[in-house]
Parts: C-alpha cells; structure tokens; sequence
C-alpha cells in the first residue's frame, strides 16, 4: 500500500518537474510559440470550411489558399480601418488638448465652488506625450506585419498537412480509433466556442462602435473595432476596450456624455454578453469564473497581449489534451471543467 501511494506520489512530482520546465521553455520561446499556438488555433477554425472544400472536389492546394487569402483581407481591412481611424486621431490632437485644458478647468471651477484649493486638480496631462508612450510600448506596425505574416504562413502549411496529419495520428502505436474521434469531438467543442465569441465580439463591436459614432464621438470606428478585438479578452477585455471612448466622451460632452457611455457599455454587456451569445451557441460553455481569470493571467505573463487574447482557447487546448489522458482526466474532474466537454454524460449513457 505504501509503495503505491509513494509511486503515484513520485509521478505526480514527475509531472509537477515536467510541467515546470515546459513552461520555462515556452516563457524563453514565446515569440516562436505564440506563431505556433495562434495558427494551430486558426487551422482548426479553417479545418471544416477546408473539408467541405475538398469534399466539393477542390485541391487541397487551391482551397487553402482561398482560405489563407481570404483571412488575409480580412486582417488587412481591420488594420487598414484601425490605422486611418487612428490616423484622423493624432491629427485631430490640438482640438483634444484644447478640450482637455477646458474640462480640467472646469474642474477646478466646481472645486473652487465647493471651497477645495484648485491645486488638488492635476495639471493637464499632454496628449501628444502620453499617446506618444503608448506607440512606443505597443508593437509597431512593421512588427506587427511580420509577426502576422509569420502567423499566415505557418497556418497555410498547416493546413496543407491538417488531412495527413489525422492520418498519421490514427497509425500512431497506441492510439484507438475511439480516442482519435474523441480528440477530434473535442476540439469541435474549441472551435465552436471560438467561433461564438467572434460573432458575439462582432455585434458588439458594430453596436457600440454605431452607437460612438451617432452620438458624435471621437474615433468612434476605432473604439469599435478595439471592442471587437479586447472582447475576447475575458472579463476585463470590454472595460479596457470602453476606457477610450468613455475618455473622449467626457472631453466632448462633459460628466453627461461619459456617463451616457457607460450606460451604453452596461446596455450592451447585458444584451451582447447574455442573449445574443446564447442564441449563437449551440451549447452551454460553463467554465468556472476562476479558471477563465488564473487562464488571463497566466496566459498574460508567458505570451503577452496575445496571450490574454488567446487565454481561453489556449487553455480549452491544454485542457482537451488532459481530458484525452487516462492518466490526467482527473485534473479536470478537480477543477470542475469535465462537465463542459460532456464526457460525464455519455460515459453515464454507455453505462
């Protein structure tokens, strides 16, 4: 008895010594990882469209770079769209130091009204310096090309391998027919949860970005498609996304405008967030609110900004390869994420 508690206790340090060192590994690599984890997340979600096209008689060859291409346009048209918007922005910059000086004024005033010393309000920041700091700790736009470039590329073959690659896997020694169907289920699950958060993320970017823009504020197209990109982001990816806009609100219209706003963002998150994306989904994604939170963070600290973006994806991958395990499934029971692939159902079901 003891020499198998000892046992399962020195494969669990095992494992604790191996999951350590894959971390430190990736942390080190992770310019090279994020290409590989974001374009394996992109080829899943290209996988069925790919299939259907193969299926219709196209080569393989042809199809992804229909694909490939037409992903490609896509991410231009935001990038072309984010770039004159912020453009129109920097240009625009005299007129929102004026307003800033004028509401910082005006501040004061309400103070002085109120007997506090005007010296409690800050000195106006300067826009230029502060905007100037966030292109400086951003990626810059020939960066960022690259490293989407990479992105399209490394997805492109792999997609070209996706149908030998399943292949390969069912010959594997070891490997059942029944577990590669059930990887294969599994990542259906991923992939429709992805594509129901671009679609939520999509209406809401284009309701609140319409919204900015009838009420007249600055760069309203910007702010809506930062929506659109932050709101994968869980949790904390919509405030960071209304920040912005709630800001040239305020220069604008005053405490009223930024407030219509932030009722406009509470509006939205309770329609977007609540009907809109249970009518897209087909299924319940139950994840605990902790887990969605530790993946942010984690995800955050070894992969950056596309980490956070990617958080929930990337931790549905790591957590569709332990369900898969015999060995590790009990990880998932304790953290209470079995339930959301449904094995608990069907292994019930077969009972």
């Amino acid at each position: 008895m003891l020499s198998m508690e000892g046992s399962r206790a020195s494969r669990l340090l095992v494992w604790a010594g191996f999951l350590f060192i894959v971390v430190i590994g990736v942390k080190f690599t992770a310019y090279v990882f994020t290409i590989v984890a974001v374009s394996l997340i992109f080829t899943l979600l290209a996988w069925p469209a790919l299939d259907r096209m193969r299926k219709k008689g196209l080569p393989d060859l042809l199809s992804v770079t229909l694909l490939t291409l037409l992903a490609v346009a896509v991410v231009l048209v935001i990038i072309a769209l984010s770039t004159y918007s912020f453009g129109i922005l920097l240009r625009d910059l005299p007129l929102y130091q004026t307003e800033l000086n004028a509401r910082m004024a005006e501040l004061s005033g309400i103070l002085g009204r109120y007997g506090l010393p005007s010296g409690s309000v800050p000195v106006s920041p300067d826009l230029s310096s502060v905007i100037g700091l966030v292109i400086t700790s951003v990626m810059g736009l020939s960066d960022l090309l690259l490293y989407l470039f990479f992105i399209a590329v490394t997805t492109f073959f792999m997609l070209l391998e996706a149908p030998r690659i399943a292949d390969r896997v069912r010959n594997l020694p070891g490997v059942s027919r029944e577990k590669v169907s059930r990887l294969a289920r599994l990542s259906g699950f991923m992939v429709d949860f992805v594509v129901v958060r671009t679609e939520t993320n999509l209406v809401h970017g284009i309701l609140f970005g319409g919204v900015l823009y009838a009420m007249g504020v600055h760069a309203a197209l910007l702010w809506g498609i930062l929506t659109f990109v932050l709101a994968y982001i869980p949790y904390i990816g919509l405030i960071l996304a209304a920040l912005p806009a709630i800001f040239f609100a305020w220069l604008q219209f005053g405490v009223w405008g930024a407030v219509a706003v932030v009722a406009v963002v509470c509006f939205l998150n309770l329609v977007v967030e609540n009907p809109v994306f249970s009518y897209f989904a087909s299924r319940t994604f139950e994840i605990p609110a902790l887990i969605v939170i530790l993946s942010v963070i984690f995800w955050g600290w070894l992969l950056g900004i596309a980490g956070m973006v990617f958080a929930v994806p990337l931790t549905l991958m790591v957590l569709i390869l332990i369900q898969c395990s015999d060995d590790l499934a009990w990880v998932n029971v304790l953290l209470g994420v079995d339930r959301i692939f449904g094995e608990g159902k069907e292994e019930k079901e077969r009972e």
